[in-house]
């Protein structure tokens, strides 16, 4: 099968590429100027200078299935961060999705983030960045209405740990500080969050490439949510060296997540805590 992935050189995109090799031709799509590591073995890395050298590129391609998880992300955005927002998360999509019928493709999965509807509430985004998600999913449903024939899913996900992953998350910020014997700063002993291993995407991905699945919007989560405080006494509890903490407050903070739809066939097999404590302590 011929899969064009975006994103290849961040987190999702790069392990997702790095699992569909073994079966398939990938196709990379990646600026000319990056410097980024890809994964081996792949079909072709389709490097472009500029959004018309992209769009001429696509037009000569062909593929299956286009995995979208390309995206320019941050928490808290700043006025320069703005033009990323705009070229990462909406024209650079926009043109793949212009692209999705000369291409041939059969199936487009994009994904998202449950902060689209923060805490359960329909168009509630947490900040800029899935406010500009959010819009980017508002793209997609016009290209669904105009190609009846292309079969579009949304994976929407809270926060990911796992290998190769170099962003500022807990599960990599606690395995970095662990190792430089550094002190963790986290708001709560009562936060907790759902973490969902990249092992588990990749499953997910897996079951909407190789089955005839309703395009819809699917939820991927932990099927239960990490309280950090555990998460960090359990690694201390099986090993001589200890994650140093400096705790804030006992507030209770949960973040609520919607829970769209459910992917037959598909469930959390290795995120579970001692997954993540192997993940920090190696």
């Amino acid at each position: 099968m011929k899969i064009l992935i975006t994103g290849g050189t961040g987190f999702i995109g790069y392990n997702i590429s790095k699992t569909l090799t073994k079966n398939n031709q990938i196709y990379l799509i990646k600026r000319s100027s990056s410097k980024k590591k890809i994964p081996k073995k792949i079909t072709r890395v389709i490097n472009y200078k500029n959004v018309k050298d992209l769009d001429k590129k696509l037009k000569k391609l062909k593929a299956d299935v286009v995995i979208h998880a390309a995206t320019h992300y941050k928490k808290i955005h700043c006025f320069e961060d703005l033009e990323n927002f705009s070229n990462s998360n909406i024209l650079f999509g926009n043109i793949i999705l212009e692209n999705l019928n000369k291409m041939g493709v059969k199936k487009f999965i994009n994904f998202s983030t449950v902060w689209e509807d923060f805490n359960a509430i329909n168009e509630n985004p947490f900040n800029l960045y899935s406010a500009y998600k959010n819009a980017f999913s508002k793209i997609v449903n016009f290209y669904k209405k105009n190609n009846k024939l292309i079969k579009f899913y949304d994976l929407m996900i809270s926060d990911t740990f796992g290998n190769n992953d170099n962003r500022y998350k807990i599960i990599n910020t606690l395995k970095k500080n662990y190792k430089n014997n550094k002190t963790t700063k986290i708001i709560s002993k009562n936060l907790s969050i759902n973490l969902l291993n990249i092992r588990d995407i990749e499953k997910a991905v897996s079951i909407l490439i190789n089955n005839e699945i309703k395009p819809k919007r699917y939820l991927l989560k932990n099927s239960k949510n990490t309280k950090k405080k555990k998460l960090i006494d359990q690694f201390n509890k099986l090993n001589k060296k200890k994650i140093k903490i400096a705790w804030g407050s006992k507030k209770t903070l949960i973040q609520k997540i919607n829970s769209y739809h459910q992917l037959t066939g598909w469930k959390p097999e290795q995120s579970n805590i001692s997954d993540m404590v192997e993940i920090i302590k190696n």
